[in-house]
């Protein structure tokens, strides 16, 4: 019986951390990223939602491919903290600008969230459908309209306004609006050409013409006897020296000395900063191919990415378009390491980037995050397929 009572006290004391545990995560916010479709077209995507109660969350969002096309859509969903599982759909398209043509569709997402330090994802997939003005009988389900992969981080930023439900409810940093890049004065000065040939007076050439005298040759006399000239005879000699190769015998017992290969000098910013791995990826197949996004939002960070302690990019900028990394691995050369390092911290620190890895049918993807004082590493391990 004593037993069994201080179980429940310590269930009862257990129990408000369990609940306090499970409130703390708030979807409510912005959500910046993109999604890929499984044709491999890629397109920006901006959540912006308020979770209502323990469960509900409305939103809208915004996907955009360039000023080909721009999409708004109002969303509802739920979200389960016990398992950290948001599911949210658009309910219907409100704002479409689009120069492709073509019908519009409504994404079903399904994501997983999770959490790194202050960072916040949200990752997982989509099903499209069209919507009702365009759908056939019977009616249309989810996929009719493709599907693929999406990917979130929470930020701080938007690249439109702040939707009426969430101005209230932000309790974070102040939420900042980019501001459109204004348009530079694009006209240029006319340059004024003329013609040269219009109007252009003919001028005649009044000195007179250059008479040149004509020299006569004379006729050679045609009794002149012709000489014939006979060349002199050859005549071979076989008497010339041979002339022999000088050999150097000193070089016969020389040893012969190794040429030793340059060592690979640690570059300062690996030996100063710590690096810590950040996950190990055992693979499959010899050809590695390692993809860098910014991951969200877009905000000027820049990275050099070191290869077995060598320099394969330099201070590059992370973009929507990836930067590559392409190399192989196998049995005689099974482990290869592959280190970020943050050369600034962005708008928004830390630099945080997704890495993409597909090495044959596996694709893994790893979020990394680096700061001025510690590099992120990534360790590849092959094993032979069975």
């Amino acid at each position: 019986m004593k037993r069994s009572y201080y179980k429940q006290l310590i269930l009862l004391f257990l129990l408000p951390f369990f609940q306090s545990s499970l409130h703390a995560q708030d979807l409510t916010g912005i959500w910046k990223g993109y999604f890929i479709s499984d044709d491999g077209e890629y397109y920006k995507l901006e959540f912006q939602v308020a979770q209502n109660g323990a469960y509900g969350v409305t939103g809208v969002s915004y996907s955009y491919l360039d000023v080909r096309f721009y999409g708004k859509a109002t969303m509802t969903g739920n979200f389960i903290k016990s398992a950290s599982s948001f599911k949210i759909r658009e309910i219907k398209t409100v704002e479409v600008k689009s120069t492709l043509g073509g019908a519009t569709c409504i994404m079903n997402y399904n994501f997983r969230y999770s959490k790194s330090g202050k960072e916040e994802f949200l990752e997982g997939s989509y099903l499209g459908k069209y919507e009702p003005a365009y759908q056939l009988n019977p009616p249309g389900k989810w996929g009719d309209c493709g599907g693929g992969k999406v990917f979130l981080r929470k930020v701080t930023t938007t690249d439109f306004y702040i939707e009426p439900f969430l101005r209230n409810k932000i309790k974070d940093n102040k939420v900042i609006v980019n501001e459109p890049p204004k348009r530079k004065d694009t006209t240029t000065k006319k340059e004024t050409v003329t013609n040269p040939a219009i109007n252009k007076p003919v001028v005649k050439n009044t000195n007179p013409p250059i008479t040149k005298p004509v020299i006569k040759k004379e006729n050679p006399p045609a009794n002149k006897p012709v000489v014939k000239k006979t060349n002199p005879p050859v005549t071979k000699t076989n008497n010339l020296p041979v002339i022999k190769p000088v050999i150097d015998t000193t070089q016969k017992n020389k040893p012969i000395t190794k040429v030793e290969q340059p060592k690979v000098t640690i570059p300062d910013v690996l030996k100063t900063r710590t690096n810590e791995l950040v996950k190990v990826l055992t693979v499959h197949s010899p050809e590695v191919t390692v993809k860098l996004y910014d991951n969200g939002e877009i905000d000027d960070d820049t990275v050099s990415v070191f290869l077995d302690k060598k320099l394969v990019l330099g201070s590059k900028r992370l973009t929507a378009s990836p930067l590559t990394v392409k190399f192989k691995i196998d049995e005689d050369n099974s482990e290869h390491e592959l280190v970020m390092v943050a050369e600034n911290l962005g708008r928004i620190p830390p630099n945080t980037s997704l890495m993409v890895v597909e090495a044959g049918e596996q694709r893994f993807n790893v979020y990394i995050t680096s700061t001025e004082q510690k590099n992120a590493m990534v360790r590849f391990k092959y094993e032979k397929p069975d």
